[in-house]
């Protein structure tokens, strides 16, 4: 039989489901095709979302409209904001999830958005023609034909875990692999690779001796991810705990090492440098003699929790006597193993910006069949790829996010600019502008964007436009209002604040390190008057993202100037223009990655390592510059 639709999206992971919910909010037909209904957004690895780049990540999904914030909060039972003792640059908001009803929460946002349809079904194979996809067939022969078709199958491309030396097909512990499409696609020139990443123990709480660990609670105060109002916490927050390895569990570790399939030549691929598993810590650092390790509940009700720190995939017994050796798991009863998993993913440079692919019109790509890691990462390329599979069905140009414009761009420019050769995991490090790129002010940033394309509300546009008028209000006040030395000296040498010899406009106070806009309100009427006409519902909110912009404005506007000069280079378009192989004027590297990479700008050619400035000079002189 066949059926059609205008955009197919196979896997309905946390790439998958952003990208079929972006194609269908914006108004196409889209079809999702998963192997199991029952396992939509599934938390293969840890029950958290969020953390260094990744918090960044997930607002950002949020203020373009995207759902991953939403399901997150609705199904969180602990929020930290991490990094607050840095500037606002660093803050990054996480959160434990409740793994089931995040799945639940995600199947039901799907369900009920309009325009999209589910299938419960292995795809086999693409049907493509003449370097054009146009739909896909499944393992029960079924055809579907689509305009654009979205690839998300996560780790399920030809996966084989690993416990020991034992060894067990398939995409996640006991769900099988898909088979086919690496094959069709490398037959068609695609590059394609492995890699590998891994997971921990899951354990009983039954079983922990708590009182032996550290709680770790998480954070009571207005924060969360999505930059709606009436979106909640809903269920019951609980608390992490912090415990650590000692030289006891790594001598048991470092005994099982010849089983281990890092290390005796079974596992092939590469791993995450950034996320290791715990026998690669005790190699790597092998001066250590503790490593720290959180246990994380898995659910509202549930006793299982993951156990943070401890992936690997050393046999069974040797994970359960080392266990053993830490006093507070000393009794512990596991649920199951941690395990690694192998999978196939593609040389992300052979994808455009909007993760189109240029050998197959139609065809993108999005999460780790990209060579990333994580589900924030995922998630992000997934509301790219869907947004562009639409646009293309639309007859619309494509959409991209720059370097300056969002983690997101980030995370995109370079895979497709610099390739993997390692799971890539997002970090604020990797951002040259994250001053431009807080988590408070993505809806800023990034809402407007999002509305434009039709995947962002009304309701959600009209709420940013308003939380920018009332902030900017408050700012204003702050660079008008007044405070005469009688006003406020008092205070300020109560708590050692060097006094005022004469008035000061407002916004000079709030820019004292030792003084913020809250404590200032508690002793100046007439600010506390002016944040009392903010709307009630989102006070704490706007009134930080004012303070922000006050405390740091300087700073702000020097990467922004830094940024403007730099864009000028991503004006200039190079595209297919040269026949890169023949410039002898360039380096030999310079030709071999130019011709395989094929930049769209100046500006990504000049990113790409090995590229030195000379080449990029010559790049200029020919495009008449």
């Amino acid at each position: 039989m066949r059926f059609d639709y205008d955009v197919i999206v196979v896997g309905a992971g946390h790439a998958g489901c952003e990208a079929a919910h972006a194609a269908a909010t914006i108004g196409v037909r889209t079809l999702l095709v998963t192997m199991d209904m029952n396992k939509i957004a599934q938390m293969s690895c840890n029950p958290a979302i969020g953390g260094i780049a990744k918090g960044q990540i997930v607002r950002e999904i949020d203020a373009l409209g995207g759902m991953t914030g939403i399901v997150t909060d609705r199904t969180a039972i602990q929020f930290r904001m991490l990094n607050r003792s840095k500037g606002p640059a660093m803050w990054s908001p996480r959160a434990q999830s409740d793994r089931m009803r995040f799945s639940m929460e995600w199947r039901r946002v799907l369900e009920n958005t309009e325009n999209l349809y589910m299938w419960q079904d292995n795809v086999t194979s693409l049907l493509i023609e003449e370097g054009t996809v146009f739909g896909v067939r499944t393992a029960l022969g079924v055809e579907f034909r689509a305009k654009s078709v979205v690839i998300t199958a996560g780790t399920f491309l030809n996966g084989l875990m690993h416990v020991g030396r034992a060894q067990v097909a398939g995409g996640r512990v006991s769900e099988p692999l898909s088979k086919g499409i690496t094959e069709q696609l490398v037959a068609l020139g695609f590059r394609a690779d492995r890699m590998k990443t891994g997971t921990p123990v899951r354990i009983d709480a039954r079983s922990v001796h708590f009182d032996l660990t550290t709680p770790q609670g998480g954070d009571g105060d207005f924060h969360k991810f999505s930059y709606l109002p009436d979106v909640k916490r809903e269920l019951r927050q609980r608390d992490c705990y912090i415990t650590y390895t000692n030289s006891a569990t790594h001598d048991v570790l470092r005994r099982g090492l010849p089983d281990s399939p890092l290390y005796n030549g079974q596992i092939k691929s590469i791993g995450p440098r950034y996320c290791p598993s715990i026998e690669t810590k005790i190699v790597t650092f092998a001066d250590k003699t503790e490593h720290q390790l959180f246990l994380e509940p898995e659910g509202e009700d549930t006793q299982e929790f993951y156990l943070n720190g401890f992936s690997s995939s050393l046999p069974l017994d040797i994970q359960v006597e080392a266990l053993h050796t830490i006093p507070a798991l000393a009794d512990v009863q596991i649920y199951r193993p941690g395990y690694a998993i192998e999978y196939d993913f593609f040389d992300p440079t052979q994808l455009r910006h909007t993760l189109e692919t240029k050998l197959v019109e139609g065809l993108f790509f999005a999460g780790q069949v990209n060579g990333t890691t994580g589900y924030e990462e995922a998630a992000g390329q997934g509301l790219v790829a869907g947004v562009n599979a639409a646009n293309r069905v639309l007859g619309r140009g494509p959409f991209t996010l720059a370097r300056d414009e969002a983690y997101i761009g980030v995370l995109i420019d370079d895979l497709v600019t610099k390739g993997v050769d390692e799971p890539y995991r997002m970090f604020t490090s990797r951002a040259e502008y994250r001053i431009l790129l807080r988590q408070d002010d993505a809806d800023m940033r990034l809402t407007q964007l999002g509305y434009s394309v039709g995947l962002a509300s009304e309701e959600r546009y009209r709420l940013m436009l308003s939380k920018r008028e009332q902030r900017d209000m408050l700012i204003e006040f702050a660079a008008t209002c007044t405070v005469r030395p009688a006003d406020i000296n008092a205070y300020l040498e109560s708590i050692g604040a060097s006094p005022l010899r004469q008035g000061v406009k407002l916004r000079d106070l709030i820019t004292r390190p030792a003084l913020d806009i809250a404590m200032l309100a508690d002793v100046f009427p007439p600010l506390r008057f002016k944040i009392e006409e903010i709307e009630a519902g989102r006070r704490k909110e706007i009134v930080e993202a004012a303070e922000i912009l006050i405390k740091y404005q300087g700073y702000i506007d020097r990467e922004r100037l830094t940024a403007d000069k730099l864009r000028r280079l991503e004006d200039l378009k190079l595209g297919d223009r040269f026949d890169y192989s023949s410039i002898k004027a360039i380096s030999t590297e310079a030709r071999q990655k130019l011709s395989r990479i094929r930049p769209e700008t100046v500006a990504q050619a000049s990113r790409i390592p090995g590229i030195s400035p000379a080449d990029i000079s010559i790049l200029l002189l020919m495009l008449g510059r």
